[in-house]
């Protein structure tokens, strides 16, 4: 079992009904619970008469020789895959939400966002992608990869396998789409504020006014003394 500080746990050769026990285990020393749990399967077979290193097919990797540092390898991969699955559910949601509010500000030419709200997004969306590139370390070196050219073979099919990169790039292109929004709705309420401004300029100055013009015509009222 292969447990990761940013939520991923990777188990090999344990059937499912053991799995529910080990999980257990990690629960009772973790925080901060997930609402639903994401899962995956991936077969890794071990052959020694295999010619090659390796060999990788649909869903699975046949190893010649299958050590703790493939283990490693194999379930480094694995946890980055399923956490940026939760990453991207996260990011999928924030798109979403602004669709809902472009296509509101379509039908009715405005928005009902409050400044706190907004700001609760803008957090949300960068601690997002700091969290895929500096808890997950999606683009850090691995060590065992880079001592060693079977591993980094190993590294790379299954990069290549889950798509990791490309993954990470769609992921890259809808916080893009969250950002430009971002600052879209910034610069409506900052014309809104300073909208209000103005207003109350307008007011303020019409009352002083309002209040000259009425000292005049009670100075011109006045009898002469």
């Amino acid at each position: 079992m292969v447990v990761f500080q940013y939520g991923s746990a990777v188990l090999f050769n344990i059937e499912d009904h053991e799995a529910v026990n080990y999980l257990e285990t990690i629960r009772r020393h973790a925080s901060g619970f997930l609402p639903e749990m994401r899962k995956d399967d991936y077969a890794v077979k071990e052959k020694p008469l295999l010619v090659d290193d390796m060999q990788g097919g649909q869903d699975y990797i046949i190893l010649k020789n299958l050590d703790i540092d493939s283990i490693r390898i194999i379930g480094n991969v694995l946890g980055q895959s399923i956490a940026l699955d939760y990453f991207v559910s996260q990011v999928d949601g924030m798109v979403e939400e602004f669709a809902d509010i472009n296509r509101g500000m379509e039908k009715t030419g405005s928005f009902t966002m409050d400044r706190k709200k907004l700001f609760q997004l803008v957090g949300k969306a960068n601690s997002n992608l700091a969290d895929v590139i500096l808890k997950v370390g999606l683009f850090d070196r691995s060590e065992i990869a880079w001592r060693e050219a079977k591993y980094a073979q190993i590294f790379e099919y299954l990069r290549e396998e889950y798509e990791v990169t490309q993954r990470f790039g769609n992921l890259d292109f809808k916080l893009k789409f969250v950002e430009h929004n971002i600052h879209f709705l910034q610069e409506v309420l900052q014309n809104r504020k300073s909208n209000l401004l103005e207003w109350c300029i307008i007011c303020l100055l019409s009352i002083q006014n309002v209040v000259s013009v009425y000292e005049i015509v009670l100075d011109s009222a006045a009898p002469p003394i």
